[in-house]
């Protein structure tokens, strides 16, 4: 079985892809499918988070490239910037990792967090999608509770 060991600047052009959920992307030490069916292992330093788009490497030299994969979302879309901020604060006080993007924040789906986020009189929408939420003011990893 392969295994991936390090991060890499890039992959060559057709390498294999492996489409991880965030949850996946978070744990250094895994056991993965790449999406052209082969079995391999990620050993990563610990508190690595990888990123769509993000390259690994074995040390026979092999690469992978990380892909994002669709995850049920809660998205609020509003032109109204204080209104997401708003939103963004009251998530935020609940540990809740967030995609934020102009005019629109995305969570993993949680009826509890989508009433509270009707309850501030913003719309929500629930959507499949890849999930890249914001990585912390330190430079940390981010960090989500389940619901």
């Amino acid at each position: 079985m392969i295994q991936f060991t390090r991060k890499t600047d890039s992959a060559p052009a057709g390498a294999p892809r492996v489409t991880l959920t965030l949850d996946q992307r978070r744990r250094s030490r895994l056991v993965v499918v790449l999406d052209d069916g082969r079995e391999a292992g990620i050993r990563l330093p610990r508190g690595t988070t990888l990123r769509d788009g993000d390259c690994l490497a074995s040390e026979d030299g092999q690469s992978v490239l990380v892909r994002a994969a669709p995850e049920c979302l809660s998205r609020v879309e509003c032109g109204d910037a204080l209104a997401l901020a708003r939103a963004c604060y009251h998530l935020g006080n609940r540990h809740v990792a967030l995609q934020i993007e102009p005019g629109r924040l995305s969570y993993l789906h949680d009826h509890v967090l989508d009433d509270l986020v009707l309850g501030l009189g913003l719309p929500v929408r629930v959507d499949d999608g890849p999930f890249e939420p914001e990585p912390g003011a330190y430079g940390g990893q981010g960090h989500g509770h389940d619901h």
